[in-house]
């Protein structure tokens, strides 16, 4: 139960993409990785681990082999969930009401956000009274906002029709009715003096999120409940994986990577379409001796494992689902993949999961999507297509995906855990011998 307790926190903690990079790299700190810092020369030393942050919302750790190094075993994921940014010019006065205007990121669920207590949370840059710039990270929740819903008596047809809600005029959140301020102030400034002392308030990247706490719910506390459980669940397990044994292999690396901005398409600096990892990658093997020509070779015999969270059978909605792929919660991890390669499993790059789990007597679970229905993605296609590595998708089932709420099987985190436990302390890599293919 340790392991679920910690997921609870870790949610709970991490409210964006920043704050759950800082946690990550403060539990790497804790465990003796050491920070390096991508503008400065690395001196890298066999059997150590390092860890780097990549724009403050993306992360890459590694422990290097203690030996010669043959390839990554890498585990990828994401930090970023479906929200409402705030805009630059936030504040709205309208009928005696102060509200904040928002921008839609992602694809949440709408409707899931309307009457709940939201906080903001995020970073802000600002200028001292001594004219140092400074960036911060904040969470703040003493003045809970809330998106209001419009009551039945003024819409009727809700129940029957369902809800319609235009993204522009019904989804900025109310903070307060209208009342003197001070003079040139402006609400978001004086919630922001509350926590930083700054004298000229620069710039921010503010999201809101629920304020409700993750909880274990049902009957035996099957079901864990909360914000973010996509993809930050998935984080935690590989994050977890990599601290339950941080001693080195003898030829392999082992690295995980959380990536910001999957949910807008991750074409970013901090997403996985920028060249973050493969210039990480390159970067390491130089300060080790290694040449470029060694970069390639190694390149070609690792393996990623992409996690993020997958559709799992809806008791009320069966019909949504493939008649013969749809994950159960509680039965296993999941193992995705799409002809139209939305996915990136194959049969190839699915091989070691299949063995490990086997090897390790943890239950796997196939999803396929409906043919008339269209599948979403993550990472993994796109990490595949830039590094070039074979990429395996994977996940625990969830319900209420990209809802403000949701929900997974406890017992899934766990069996994820220990298959992504296998796949970096498996001391011999389950792999084809192409050559007598060939």
């Amino acid at each position: 139960m340790q392991l679920l307790q910690d997921l609870s926190s870790f949610l709970d903690k991490n409210p964006t993409a920043w704050h759950a990079v800082d946690d990550c790299a403060r539990r790497l700190k804790d465990q003796g990785f050491i920070a390096l810092k991508e503008a400065e020369s690395w001196s890298l030393k066999a059997g150590q681990r390092y860890y780097i942050k990549h724009h403050q919302s993306s992360i890459c750790a590694f422990i290097l082999p203690a030996k010669s190094t043959k390839r990554v075993r890498l585990l990828a994921s994401h930090t970023d969930s479906p929200s409402f940014k705030l805009k630059p010019q936030p504040e709205i006065r309208r009928h005696q009401a102060i509200l904040f205007g928002i921008e839609v990121y992602g694809a949440p669920l709408l409707s899931s956000w309307l009457n709940r207590d939201l906080g903001l949370a995020g970073r802000v840059v600002y200028a001292t009274k001594d004219k140092q710039l400074q960036e911060r990270l904040v969470r703040l929740e003493k003045f809970p906002l809330v998106i209001p819903q419009l009551a039945i008596h003024l819409d009727r047809e809700v129940n029957e029709k369902g809800l319609l809600l235009n993204k522009q005029e019904h989804l900025n959140a109310l903070l307060a009715l209208e009342q003197e301020i001070p003079a040139k102030s402006s609400y978001l400034e004086m919630l922001l003096r509350d926590e930083l002392d700054f004298e000229q308030l620069l710039s921010f990247d503010l999201l809101l999120f629920p304020i409700e706490k993750a909880r274990f719910i049902g009957y035996k506390q099957q079901l864990l409940s909360s914000y973010r459980i996509d993809s930050l669940a998935s984080v935690h397990a590989a994050l977890s994986a990599l601290l339950d044994d941080p001693s080195p292999l003898e030829e392999d690396i082992k690295m995980v990577i959380f990536w910001d901005n999957e949910e807008v398409g991750s074409h970013t600096a901090q997403g996985a379409e920028s060249p973050f990892f493969n210039q990480t990658l390159e970067r390491l093997l130089l300060a080790l001796g290694k040449s470029r020509e060694d970069y390639f070779r190694v390149l070609s015999q690792s393996h990623c494992t992409s996690i993020d969270l997958a559709h799992a059978l809806h008791p009320n909605y069966a019909d949504k689902h493939d008649a013969q792929h749809h994950p159960i919660l509680g039965k296993g991890v999941v193992v995705k993949t799409n002809a139209q390669q939305r996915y990136a499993s194959d049969a190839y790059s699915s091989l070691p999961i299949y063995v490990l789990a086997s090897k390790h007597h943890i239950p796997l679970q196939k999803f396929v999507s409906r043919n008339d229905m269209p599948c979403g993605s993550t990472i993994g296609p796109l990490q595949a297509c830039i590094s070039g590595i074979p990429t395996v998708d994977i996940g625990c089932g969830q319900l209420s995906m990209h809802s403000c709420r949701e929900l997974m099987a406890c017992q899934d985190h766990l069996h994820l855990f220990n298959l992504l436990k296998a796949v970096l302390q498996t001391n011999e890599w389950p792999q084809i011998n192409r050559n007598q293919i060939e």
